[in-house]
């Protein structure tokens, strides 16, 4: 039996590191740098990529991802009231960078089974401890 407690341990600030982690993967992923990013790892954790993209549909709007921690990932559309979603991804809360990219690409060609019109409940908000394991792969 092991007696070692890690008092030292912060989830959330490890979680908030691991999380921006991810994210900055997602970004790089879709060709935009961590400026074209914001976090909030409270809760619900939620993280926003503005891209330089439009859609053919909304030559008016650019184009972004948001992800929380409920949800997963969606794109969605900049306007005058802040983002308006499109479609969900849908699957893991936290997916792959590379399906995010295909996401995207579906999104860009139009296609019109680019992911959920309905919001996913893929968890909980909260448990931050559960989502830090996930994020950060056990050696």
């Amino acid at each position: 039996m092991s007696i070692l407690v890690d008092f030292g341990r912060d989830t959330e600030f490890s979680f908030e590191r691991a999380l921006r982690g991810y994210v900055a993967a997602v970004a790089r992923a879709v060709g935009v740098g961590l400026e074209s990013c914001t976090l909030d790892a409270g809760t619900p954790a939620a993280a926003y990529i503005a891209l330089d993209w439009r859609l053919t549909r909304f030559p008016d709007h650019d184009l972004a991802l948001v992800w929380d921690e409920a949800h997963g990932w969606a794109a969605a559309i900049e306007d005058h009231g802040g983002a308006t979603i499109l479609t969900y991804l849908g699957g893991e809360v936290l997916a792959e960078p590379r399906a995010v990219v295909r996401f995207l690409a579906a999104v860009r060609a139009d296609d019109p089974d680019a992911g959920t019109l309905e919001a996913p409940a893929l968890r909980e908000p909260g448990d931050h401890e559960e989502l830090l394991a996930a994020l950060v792969p056990q050696a």
